[in-house]
């Protein structure tokens, strides 16, 4: 597989050696000494998750633990940070905050009517009725959050 946007030498990377791994269903190769934000950069892949209000695309940001934007879920562990997770073989990671597939997020559509949406809208929505709230509304949400 090549790496278009992989330096042919350098770094603390060693590129006799591949591993596969998976990101959203896509399999894609990587090596030694890489991190999973690495080798999605490597392999083109800039688009990492959504945002959790409106969906908006998000990509990586930073090179360390200060990233804020490229959280992926790593089987039941969500939020994990892409820059801090090294690269192993049969390593399979997904994108959070999006539904169906991360390019395609029909909740995305939520950014289109946020100019309508006044600033602390979700305080009060969630108020009334309050049944509604532990059997909708808290595991709707705790689903969108990861």
């Amino acid at each position: 597989m090549t790496q278009q946007f992989r330096l042919a030498q350098g770094g603390r990377i060693d590129r006799s050696r591949t591993l596969s791994f998976q990101f959203d269903g896509k399999r894609f190769e990587g090596h030694p000494g890489d991190t999973l934000a690495s080798a999605l950069l490597a392999n083109g892949v800039r688009l990492v998750g959504r945002s959790f209000k409106f969906h908006r695309p998000r990509g990586i940001f930073s090179a360390g633990s200060e990233e804020p934007s490229a959280l992926v879920q790593m089987g039941d562990e969500p939020n994990r940070r892409a820059t801090e997770i090294a690269l192993y073989d049969g390593l399979v990671a997904t994108a959070q905050h999006a539904w169906p597939t991360l390019r395609f997020d029909l909740a995305a559509a939520a950014g289109w009517i946020a100019p309508l949406l006044p600033a602390g809208f979700y305080y009060k929505i969630f108020i009334r009725p309050q049944a509604a709230w532990q059997r909708l509304w808290e595991p709707l949400l705790r689903r969108m959050a990861g």
